[in-house]
């Protein structure tokens, strides 16, 4: 199984994803005019610096979440096991070089987002209470379904990509790797209960798992609610902690950029129990772990953004961007420093374990509880987020109120938390860690593939809203009044 699995994740994370994902952004890229990039200004003044303004800003705009809470909803659910754990292994599995290819692809994969989140946010569309709700089997339907007059074939790729992102509803890691950085920080023993060992793993595990439960009980607008003060301070300690790990190695510091640079494009030779790494591994590595800690194209993060409050599409697509930002390019490099300065990264482990040795080693105990606070925080917002997509999907499955959406929505809250706790309880028991990321790139690969090409085909309608937006608030170009900026608001439009 596990030869099968890793053959199937070289096969998904092949060449064919790679050119889809580089050759898409490139197009967003430069179509947009290098938007991401001559209008990062921008983007900082429209995320960063409205973050903290009233909500009555707001009060007259459609949704249901404000902007704060939209990106603490997303960010919660992208920043965490993949910064952490999934870092610490790019850089065990790819080196050093690896960090500059999540980079390359996290400046295309800012224009992505934007994209994904535009989109979704244009084709949202409420449900009988009035919440609103997108994501890309949203625009799938009106955009494919609709306006591309796909029929009933668009439900081709809204189901496989549906599968795929529920896929992690059943194999989700995150659990396992927080529960053993928790593990190992307090020593914690097994516990035999009569004829049973309960290992520290599974113990975290449980307490985890009865913390989501409670936290993701309201649903998604009590979750954005929790999450807009709760992720500031999860972000806020991780960067203070990076950034201290990195001054009390700051001598070492410019040899480690160096590196990083040079071997992206000569490859890493065996060093201690690193086995050595070609170029293009690091690609394939640096591209899969982008795409797992930023989320960029998976079509995830446009679920949670399609309930915000916006006045235009574009200006919430901008909150994408400046997520991809802030996920990588600050919280991913953090982690990847701080482990390759470590020098740990060498030694054969890898994930949360990795990550944990590195602070343990410049601050010792207090570095290792620190983290794994950390990390109970990260997994439970990590969880809450992904809750919130899978709520969107449901929401869309079921679009109308009767009794059996009653009854697969009671069935989903009842379970929401199990799956999770049953799959760390098998990894723990059979000690069958060693394909973990085989699974999770399978995961992320099929829904990010079916998402990716859906958008290039809307690619259009987001250039039309570009347009506009353009012309509205950056002063380039003339409004078209007959511009539309959400789709409900067509002519005969009804759900």
């Amino acid at each position: 199984m596990v030869a099968f699995l890793t053959w199937l994740d070289g096969i998904l994370w092949g060449l064919p994803l790679i050119v889809l994902m580089i050759a898409t952004g490139l197009y967003f890229t430069i179509r947009s005019g290098f938007f991401q990039f001559r209008q990062f200004g921008w983007i900082m003044k429209r995320t960063v610096g409205q973050m903290f303004t009233k909500e009555d800003s707001q009060k007259n705009e459609k949704g249901m979440l404000s902007s704060f809470e939209a990106i603490s909803t997303a960010i919660g659910g992208t920043v965490g096991f993949g910064n952490i754990a999934g870092v610490a292994t790019a850089v065990a599995t790819g080196g050093p070089g690896a960090v500059l290819w999540m980079w390359l692809a996290s400046c295309l994969g800012m224009i992505l987002k934007q994209v994904e989140v535009t989109l979704g946010c244009f084709y949202r569309r409420t449900n009988e209470k009035g919440d609103y709700y997108g994501g890309p089997t949203y625009y799938m339907e009106r955009g494919l379904g609709t306006e591309r007059h796909w029929g009933k074939l668009w439900l081709i790729p809204a189901v496989i990509f549906g599968i795929g992102i529920f896929s992690t509803f059943f194999v989700t890691s995150s659990t396992l790797t927080a529960s053993q950085v928790v593990s190992g920080a307090f020593h914690l023993s097994p516990l035999k209960l009569g004829g049973i060992t309960i290992e520290g793993e599974i113990i975290v595990g449980i307490f985890l798992c009865a913390l989501t439960f409670v936290i993701t009980g309201g649903g998604t607008k009590k979750i954005a609610s929790i999450f807009s003060k709760l992720v500031p301070f999860m972000s806020i300690l991780y960067i203070f902690m990076g950034l201290a790990m990195i001054l009390v190695n700051i001598g070492r510091v410019p040899g480690v950029i160096t590196a990083i640079f040079t071997n992206a494009f000569t490859g890493t030779a065996a060093i201690g129990g690193f086995a050595g790494c070609a170029v293009s591994q690091m690609v394939r590595v640096g591209l899969a772990r982008s795409v797992y800690s930023n989320e960029a194209g998976w079509g995830t993060s446009p679920m949670i953004h399609s309930s915000a409050k916006t006045r235009h599409p574009v200006e919430q697509g901008l909150w994408g961007s400046f997520e991809v930002f802030f996920d990588t390019f600050i919280v991913c490099s953090i982690t990847a420093l701080s482990v390759i300065l470590s020098g740990n990264w060498t030694n054969g482990t890898d994930g949360g374990t990795l990550a944990l040795s590195a602070f343990a080693g410049s601050f010792g105990a207090v570095g290792s509880i620190l983290l794994a606070i950390i990390m109970i925080i990260f997994t439970v917002t990590t969880s809450g987020g992904w809750f919130t997509y899978y709520l969107a999907i449901l929401e869309h499955l079921y679009k109308h109120e009767g009794i059996v959406k009653k009854i697969v929505m009671k069935i989903f809250y009842a379970i929401r938390v199990l799956p999770g706790l049953l799959w760390t309880i098998y990894l723990v028991k059979t000690n069958n860690q060693g394909f973990i990321w085989v699974v999770v790139d399978i995961t992320s690969a099929i829904p990010t593939f079916i998402n990716v090409a859906v958008i290039l085909l809307l690619s259009n309608q987001y250039f039309t809203l570009l347009k506009d937006y353009k012309a509205r608030y950056l002063g380039k170009g003339t409004v078209d009044k007959d511009t539309v900026l959400f789709y409900e608001d067509k002519p005969g439009v009804s759900d």
